[in-house]
């Protein structure tokens, strides 16, 4: 357990607790939000709100979706104050593409800079799609290794619990590959 850890998990206990009416002993990281803790879809909200005004970050809406358990929520809040504590990355061009299961006449496009807003659009697409949905994003040709890495790290959650095909490349990445095995 590291130090920013050990200063957040209290804080986060004593939100949570104060806002779905719960002691603090109730709160193990096992315990669910919703079936042991009889939390609605509106408490998660009035939460969300309150660990964003105690902590000073935004839990996206998907976040909320995921969570099951009070330790996969500070586990979450966790994950987002490290982000944030992080400098953020130079955004990169893109091309997104959602492509709906069974319906190829079905497609989302967008691009431009892919920026933490544009994250959050691809994936509410490709989540909205469902299950079995194709999202391929390419980034552009002089896009490094790194932001490749990076983008593929934000939609990989999308192939687990979405069940999305999900596909990263790099503009160009796959003719010069084809053009460097006919050599």
């Amino acid at each position: 357990m590291t130090a920013a850890y050990a200063t957040l998990e209290p804080r986060m206990r004593q939100a949570v607790a104060e806002n779905l009416g719960v002691s603090l002993e109730e709160l193990t990281p096992d315990v669910s939000l919703t079936d042991d803790l009889a939390a609605d879809s509106l408490d998660l909200l009035e939460l969300a709100l309150a660990i964003e005004h105690e902590l000073g970050i935004t839990i996206p809406e998907r976040i909320l979706e995921e969570v099951r358990t009070y330790g996969e929520l500070v586990h979450a809040t966790f994950a987002l104050v490290e982000e944030r504590l992080q400098p953020e990355p130079e955004p990169v061009l893109f091309r997104s593409r959602v492509v709906a299961p069974g319906r190829a006449a079905s497609v989302l496009e967008r691009a431009g800079w892919l920026t933490p807003h544009a994250e959050e659009m691809i994936a509410e697409d490709a989540l909205r799609a469902g299950r079995g949905a194709h999202l391929s994003v390419t980034v552009a040709a002089d896009a490094g290794s790194a932001d490749v890495a990076r983008v593929q790290a934000r939609f990989a959650r999308l192939g687990g619990r979405g069940g999305i095909a999900v596909s990263i490349s790099r503009a160009g990445h796959r003719k010069r590959a084809r053009r460097e095995r006919a050599a």
